[in-house]
């Protein structure tokens, strides 16, 4: 599960393996073995990871449903924004 969400944020993302591993300060082969869920993340890397995605521990873990988009300093207009943003694509 854990491997397969974070492969699903990074290519969501447009991001590579590799630009992974840069904004992470891993190796390309760290990144691939915890897609791949030959290894784990320390804790200390799962909330850096979870905090670069912008989503919960929780969602990254499978046990949360829904990713989770931080909002942590934005302002409360920009907030604002992006929740008419996502009411308009539930709509269609």
């Amino acid at each position: 599960m854990l491997g397969e969400r974070i492969c699903s944020m990074r290519t969501s993302l447009g991001w590579s393996q590799v630009e992974l591993a840069k904004r992470l300060g891993v190796a390309k082969q760290t990144v691939s073995n915890w897609e791949n869920d030959n290894i784990q993340p320390s804790i200390e890397m799962l909330i850096r990871i979870s905090m670069l995605l912008g989503v919960s521990t929780d969602y990254l873990l499978g046990l949360d449903a829904a990713p989770r988009i931080s909002v942590e300093g934005l302002s409360p207009n920009f907030v604002a924004h992006l929740l008419l943003l996502i009411e308009d694509y539930k709509a269609k």
